[in-house]
This record gives C-alpha cells, sequence and structure tokens, in this order.
C-alpha cells in the first residue's frame, strides 16, 4: 500500500487541531495508507531537510510563526497569497526525481464560509481587530463579499483606528466585528479585545478566530449583549476540509 503522509509546522505546536482533526477523519472514513503528524519548527530554515527527510510527505498545514516566512519556499502560489501575505496549506509533488511545492490559503474558504451565513442580504460595515496575517486574510475575503472594513489596532496609524476610536457613532455603524488576534485563546482565556462591549447591541455580529476555547470572552460578552456569535471552530472544520480537497484534487 501506498503510505501519504501529512503534518503541520509551526512552533509551538501544542495547541494545534490539525493533528487530531485528520487522524479521526482518516478513521471515521476509512481512509487508509494516511498519516498526519506535528512537525514542530524552531528555524523555518528547517524546511528544506523536513521535505527531504520525509519522502512520503504529500501535503501541510503552516501555522504562526511560518504562515509568511514559508512563501519563499513555495515554486508557486495561488493569486490571493500576493494580497493576503501568508499561505497555510502546501501541495508537495514529487514527479521524476523533482520536488514541486505549490502554496495555498485555506482561510479564504474557512472565513467566507463562516460569514455568509449570516449576512444572506446586503454586507455591511465590518470592524476587523488585529493586523496580523490572519487580519489581512478576512479583510480580503470580507471586501471580496462586498464588506466595507475597517482594521482596528492597539497603535494607531494611518489607514488603521485605534481602539480608542470606536465609540457608540462607530459601533451603530458597524454590523459584523471579527477577532483576529490571540486574545482569549486558552491559556489566558479571560484576555479580549479592549472594546467598549456596553455599546453592543443584537444587531451585531461576533465572530473570533480563537478556537480554544470554542466560546472565548469576547464572544461571552457579545452574547450576553444579544449579539449573534461565530465561533472559530466553524472556520476551523472548512479550513481543514479545503486543505483535504486540495491535497487530493489532480487538478491542483
Amino acid at each position: 500500500m501506498i503510505m501519504r503522509k501529512f503534518g503541520l509546522i509551526g512552533y509551538p505546536l501544542g495547541h494545534s487541531f490539525s493533528r487530531k482533526y485528520f487522524t479521526d477523519k482518516f478513521v471515521r472514513e476509512n481512509i487508509a495508507g494516511c498519516s498526519y503528524e506535528n512537525f514542530p519548527l524552531k528555524n523555518i530554515e528547517e524546511f528544506p531537510d523536513l521535505i527531504r527527510k520525509n519522502e512520503d510527505l504529500c501535503g501541510l498545514n503552516v501555522t504562526i510563526p511560518w504562515k509568511t516566512e514559508i512563501i519563499r519556499y513555495a515554486d508557486e502560489y495561488e493569486p490571493a497569497i500576493k494580497e493576503i501575505g501568508a499561505i497555510n496549506v502546501l501541495k508537495i509533488k514529487r514527479i521524476k526525481g523533482k520536488t514541486r511545492i505549490s502554496g495555498f490559503n485555506s482561510d479564504v474558504v474557512g472565513i467566507r464560509d463562516s460569514v455568509l451565513p449570516e449576512f444572506s442580504g446586503k454586507p455591511g460595515n465590518a470592524l476587523i481587530l488585529g493586523t496580523g496575517g490572519s487580519s489581512r486574510a478576512v479583510g480580503y475575503v470580507l471586501k471580496k463579499l462586498g464588506f466595507m472594513v475597517t482594521f482596528v489596532s492597539r497603535s494607531k496609524k494611518p489607514g488603521i483606528s485605534g481602539y480608542q476610536d470606536l465609540n457608540s457613532e462607530i459601533l451603530e455603524l458597524t454590523d459584523l466585528i471579527v477577532n483576529t488576534t490571540p486574545l482569549g485563546m486558552y491559556p489566558d482565556i479571560q484576555s479580549k479585545p479592549e472594546i467598549n462591549y456596553s455599546l453592543l447591541k443584537e444587531k451585531h455580529v461576533l465572530f473570533d478566530l480563537v478556537y480554544n476555547p470554542e466560546i472565548t470572552t469576547f464572544l461571552k460578552m457579545g452574547q450576553e449583549r444579544g449579539c449573534k456569535i461565530i465561533t472559530g471552530l466553524k472556520m476551523l472544520h472548512s479550513q481543514a476540509e479545503r486543505s483535504w480537497e486540495i491535497w487530493n484534487d489532480p487538478a491542483i
């Protein structure tokens, strides 16, 4: 039987969801000859050695801190990567002794699948909390869906609002608030973005990319104000399935 190996690179990987998800998937769906491993890389320069030593490696997920750094190791990548500036899925092909690595971003599908069910009508205004790699992916998708997007950071810069700017007037005009920061992630589950939660209303939809815990303090405080919430778990499931599609699509 041909063995196919998949895995996750990043550092550290103690919080990883991917290994359990795919291991369970292989059992649940009777997918034989496949395994999924964690490959913690302290330094991105270790990547070529990893590819060389694991000849049965067919695909990788990429997590922090290597989503941007990994771009230089991709022989090709989908057009969205140029705008997002991050790769989180790699497809590895070995043909006649040559290795070709292609890069993708499954955040796009995960974000779209999470947001669309809550905005079947006209998209509105969105606040994106945080300015890291994930925030660029969220901004890319929301703009494609027709949202007017404002980025928010602790440090106010040209084109980026500060948390202190989020007054009642701005929040009244806002429909969707997305947390792309690690605030609220286990073990620091009490932390949350510095918005005025007393200004939130039933009209607001709160989406948190943090998935551990599933209901973060950010989402919990929104629930208490009557807001609809979207957890990061749905996005993770969509991302994982998109990875599997990429790895198994012969046309890609």
